[in-house]
C-alpha cells in the first residue's frame, strides 16, 4: 500500500481544522444544525466500520446492517456527542466506544426479552472517545475491533481514491488514471507498457506515477483531517492506518 506516512503535512493542511466537520460537531456539541448536519454526513461516510463491527458479533450480515441503521438513528436523535472529549476528538475513536455501548445494550434487552424481562440490568459506562467503555466479549475467532478498525482504514482509502478519480474526469486524464491506478497499490501493467499505450516515454510515466502518489497520499491526510480535532492527530492516525492495513 503506498501510503507514505514519512512525507512531512504540508502546512496548508492545518488550515482546515477550523472547518472539518468533526470540529464543528465537538465544538457545538451537537446542538446547532451545522453540528448535526456534520454528524450527520460523518456517519453516513463511515457506516462500514459499524456494520464490519457488528458483523464479527453477529455473524450475519442482515442482522448487522439492520442494527447499524438502528445505531445511527439512536446516534443522531438522541444527539449524544456530549461523551466526546474535544482535546482527543477522534470520531474513529468515538463511534467505535458509541457502538460497543450500542451492542452490549442491545445484548441486554435481548437477554431480557429471552427471560421474560427477568434479567438484572447492569448500568455500562458509555465511555468517551478515547476511553470505549465497557467491551463485551466477542463471539467466534474475529476480533470485532480488528474488523472496525480495517474497515475504517479502507474506508478512508475508498474516499480518497474517489476523491482523486473525480479529479481525473476529462477523457484524456480518466483513461491515464485508469492504467496508473493499479501503482497506487503496488503496482499493475508494466510502466513500459503503460507508456507505449498513452504515447509516453517511460520517464514521464514514472512521473506521472509519483504525482498520482503524491496526490492521493494528499487526500488520504485530508480524509482523516475531517474526523480528528487537530493537526497533530493526523500524523498519528496516518500510522495506525498503514498499522491496520498491514496486519
Amino acid at each position: 500500500m503506498s501510503v507514505d506516512e514519512s512525507n512531512p503535512q504540508r502546512d496548508e493542511a492545518g488550515e482546515c481544522f477550523a472547518t472539518t466537520h468533526w470540529t464543528r460537531v465537538l465544538a457545538a456539541r451537537g446542538e446547532s444544525p451545522a453540528a448535526k448536519a456534520a454528524l450527520s454526513e460523518l456517519c453516513a461516510n463511515y457506516y462500514g466500520p459499524v456494520v464490519a463491527f457488528l458483523r464479527a458479533r453477529s455473524h450475519d450480515d442482515d442482522r448487522a446492517r439492520e442494527l447499524a441503521h438502528d445505531f445511527f438513528q439512536r446516534l443522531l436523535e438522541r444527539n449524544s456527542i456530549g461523551g466526546a472529549d474535544p482535546n482527543r476528538g477522534r470520531f474513529r475513536s468515538y463511534l467505535l466506544g458509541a457502538v460497543k455501548h450500542f451492542a452490549a445494550d442491545m445484548r441486554d434487552r435481548e437477554l431480557a426479552a429471552r427471560r421474560g424481562g427477568q434479567v438484572e440490568h447492569v448500568s455500562l459506562d458509555p465511555g468517551t472517545d478515547t476511553s470505549p467503555g465497557i467491551d463485551p466479549p466477542a463471539q467466534g475467532n474475529q476480533s470485532p475491533d480488528v474488523a472496525f478498525d480495517r474497515q475504517w482504514a479502507l474506508t478512508i482509502l475508498d474516499r480518497a481514491l474517489e476523491t482523486l478519480a473525480s479529479e481525473h474526469k476529462s477523457a484524456e486524464r480518466q483513461r491515464q488514471f485508469d492504467l496508473l491506478k493499479p501503482w497506487l497499490t503496488g503496482g499493475g501493467t508494466s510502466q513500459a507498457e503503460i507508456a507505449a499505450r498513452l504515447g509516453m516515454n517511460e520517464g514521464a510515466v514514472k512521473v506521472a506515477v509519483h504525482r498520482l502518489r503524491k496526490r492521493f497520499r494528499e487526500l488520504v491526510k485530508a480524509e482523516i483531517a475531517a474526523t480528528v480535532n487537530s493537526q497533530s492527530d493526523v500524523q498519528e492516525e496516518m500510522s495506525y492506518l498503514v498499522t491496520v492495513l498491514s496486519r
